[in-house]
């Protein structure tokens, strides 16, 4: 399965490190976060990627051509447009993407999450056009609301807290890319709003570890974590 990681946002709540690079590629112990992102699938045998880019792509690029002989994974980098948001994002990848089902992901958020039982899971779920990974982090993010494994309500960034929200490492039907209508749609509003009316959209349950790199506090977490080696790749 070839997997998607959105790279193109601008990162502004990460200002501190976002002015002079992207934020996929503020490093955590000597490398950058979407380094760790693509060793967890890899570690799956998950080594087909598409890096959607945007804001200072360029650094994410000369970053991955000098680390290719390094690595045993096949990267694509895709320019996707420097004020194209998530959803515009993805629907640019469309003709790379084929008519296989494929995992996506945001460029800022590290999980242990256990991919094969994750696809095992989408898979398990005929009716399943989109699996999202629900987590339970703190309150002053978004939710949705859960049903019998089937997401009832997607509300991204609301005050409903029922305790999981959107977090990433998605499976995806390629289906899903007719409910994305132009560049400036938002993945996480009227694309993944309809799927769930319709009953196709799942939410795989993790508790484990997950943690998202929105603001210095969390980078700074994040770094303890690794020099502490409390959380390994």
């Amino acid at each position: 399965m070839k997997v998607v990681i959105l790279a193109g946002g601008m990162g502004t709540r990460l200002a501190e490190y976002t002015k002079t690079i992207p934020k996929p590629m503020v490093k955590l112990n000597g490398k950058p976060i979407i380094y760790y992102i693509m060793k967890h699938y890899a570690n799956y045998g998950y080594k087909e990627f598409f890096l959607a880019l945007g804001y200072k792509g360029g650094i994410i690029k000369k970053y991955f051509n000098k680390e290719k002989k390094n690595l045993s994974w096949k990267i694509n980098l895709i320019d996707t447009g420097l004020n194209t948001m998530t959803g515009g994002r993805l629907k640019k990848l469309k003709k790379y993407l084929g008519k296989e089902t494929f995992l996506m992901t945001y460029g800022d958020g590290v999980s242990k999450v256990n991919l094969d039982e994750l696809v095992k899971f989408h898979k398990k779920n005929k009716k399943a056009l989109v699996t999202m990974t629900a987590v339970r982090p703190p309150a002053r993010f978004g939710s949705i609301k859960i049903n019998k494994n089937k997401v009832k309500i997607f509300r991204e960034k609301s005050r409903i807290d029922e305790g999981w929200i959107n977090g990433g490492f998605f499976v995806i039907n390629p289906k899903f890319l007719n409910y994305i209508d132009k560049s400036s749609t938002y993945l996480e509003k009227a694309p993944l709003e309809k799927v769930a009316k319709k009953n196709e959209l799942y939410a795989f349950k993790y508790e484990g570890f997950w943690q998202c790199m929105d603001t210095k506090r969390d980078k700074d977490n994040l770094e303890d974590l690794f020099k502490k080696k409390k959380i390994k790749f």
